[in-house]
């Protein structure tokens, strides 16, 4: 016998004919980001206000509201402009307009200091990075994931080598010259990212010409900026591509299968925020929490010990676990919604916070020169057009590949959540990070090769 239950409200009915409370009413409901508008109004004012009397300060309650605020009221702005909108516009608004104000001096600077000094103590990207990726991966179907990991590589690894090949010519075209466009421009896109390719390769760089790292540094960031740019704005227009074109897409998941049909099924089941009644605990959605944190610093661990960055390690472990399938089901499933509400709650406060301490509006605009940015956008675009036709080819969904590609022109961890939020598909950050980690690192060590080899004097 199914089970049904009665859900009574005995809240008092509100007139349909009182127009005045129904107003009220909307306003109470009606949300900026996660934020109700009447908590919303309060937020702003006291912001306003502690940012002027100098009052503003690291706390944590100070600043998880700090980031919220800043951050779902940028996604806002992004999601109501024509257009943008329509390619990630959200991730975009949240990246630029805070690193402009912060340039333009917009933003008070007690206000932008405690902000930096928050994400660089904190460094809270690698919990959101580890409830990401161990969330998404624990709450695949098992025999799903095993196939699209494998398969993930192949078009990878090609996309890599036309977007060289591509990106080099298109370069040598624009007056770049082939030596200069390939290591100074094509290189730095897919090394993924700042303290994983540009940092490195500016340090290689620099001993294997004998130039100055600091000046090879100021080199290589700005293409790194704009190759990320490039690929949020690219995996913008390939969500658009898959609203439109449903069969293209997975919205998440990289191949058909059995596994779509039990990912479905999960995600069509009612979630906590939508239903009185869950099977999943608060209990065991802080276990799934705990399990991700060890993860990560287990990552740490195999740091210390072989030199893989953390989130690879982690990333490594994850899907060991998940493939021997030692990980008790309720786990997997508070696992799903631990990612949900990172997801949900977190991304464009993170976004926020990042393009107020680590995003100099100058390097990202100092990157706009004509060659440089014709360079950059071949680059980026075949190496994702790659990972699409590749993707179908091998009965992959399209749309989904071509987004992990597009991801190892990323900027490491950080340009990631840029590059899927924009594609409205965080459920990929576990290829994501294959795609920015292991394909940047082995990008760095072929090109410091290379150059060893064939210096162009």
């Amino acid at each position: 016998m199914e089970n049904t239950t009665e859900i009574r409200d005995d809240r008092p009915a509100v007139p349909s004919s009182s127009p005045g409370l129904s107003g009220i009413r909307f306003l109470v409901d009606y949300r900026i980001g996660i934020i109700p508008l009447p908590v919303y109004v309060v937020l702003l004012a006291l912001m306003v206000r502690f940012s002027l009397t100098g009052r503003i300060n690291g706390e944590i309650n100070m600043m998880i509201a700090a980031l919220a605020l800043g951050g779902f009221t940028c996604a806002a702005i992004g999601m109501h402009i024509p257009f943008l909108r329509s390619i990630g516009g959200a991730a975009l608004v949240t990246i630029f307009l805070p690193s402009f104000m912060v340039d333009a001096h917009i933003l008070p600077a007690l206000f932008v200091q405690n902000v930096t000094t928050f994400t660089n103590a904190t460094n809270f990207i690698y919990l959101y990075i580890a409830a990401i990726v161990v969330g998404s991966i624990l709450s695949m179907d098992r025999k799903s994931m095993m196939r699209s990991f494998v398969k993930i590589f192949v078009p990878l690894a090609a996309g890599s080598v036309v977007a060289m090949i591509v990106g080099t010519t298109v370069g040598w075209l624009g007056g770049l010259g082939a030596w200069r466009s390939l290591f100074f421009v094509v290189i730095p896109v897919m090394a993924g990212g700042v303290g994983e390719g540009a940092i490195p390769l500016s340090i290689g760089y620099s001993e294997i010409l004998g130039q100055n790292q600091g000046q090879v540094l100021a080199q290589l960031l700005p293409l790194a900026f704009f190759g990320n740019l490039t690929a949020i704005l690219i995996s913008g227009v390939l969500n658009n591509v898959g609203r439109r074109y449903p069969h293209l897409t997975g919205n998440g998941k990289l191949q058909p299968g059995t596994g779509d049909k039990i990912a479905a099924a999960a995600q069509q089941r009612p979630s906590i925020a939508q239903s009185n009644l869950t099977t999943i605990d608060v209990g065991t959605v802080a276990a799934a929490g705990m399990t991700a944190i060890t993860i990560y610093l287990l990552g740490v661990m195999l740091h210390s010990l072989v030199g893989l960055p953390a989130p690879v390690g982690m990333l490594i472990i994850v899907v060991i676990l998940k493939f021997v399938n030692v990980v008790p089901a309720e786990i997997e499933e508070g696992s799903r919604v631990v990612f949900r509400f990172f997801v949900t709650a977190v991304t464009y406060p993170l976004l926020f916070a990042v393009a107020v301490a680590l995003t100099p509006w100058r390097e990202l605009v100092s990157a706009f020169h004509p060659a440089n940015l014709i360079t950059v956008i071949a680059t980026v675009a075949s190496l994702t057009a790659t990972g699409y036709f590749v993707g179908s080819w091998l009965k992959m969904y399209p749309v989904d590949t071509a987004i992990v590609n597009a991801t190892h022109s990323g900027l490491g961890g950080t340009g990631d959540v840029m590059i899927l939020t924009a594609a409205e598909r965080m459920e990929l950050m576990p290829f994501a990070q294959v795609a920015t980690r292991i394909g940047g690192a082995i990008t760095v060590t072929l090109a410091l090769i290379a150059l060893s080899r064939f210096r162009p004097f």
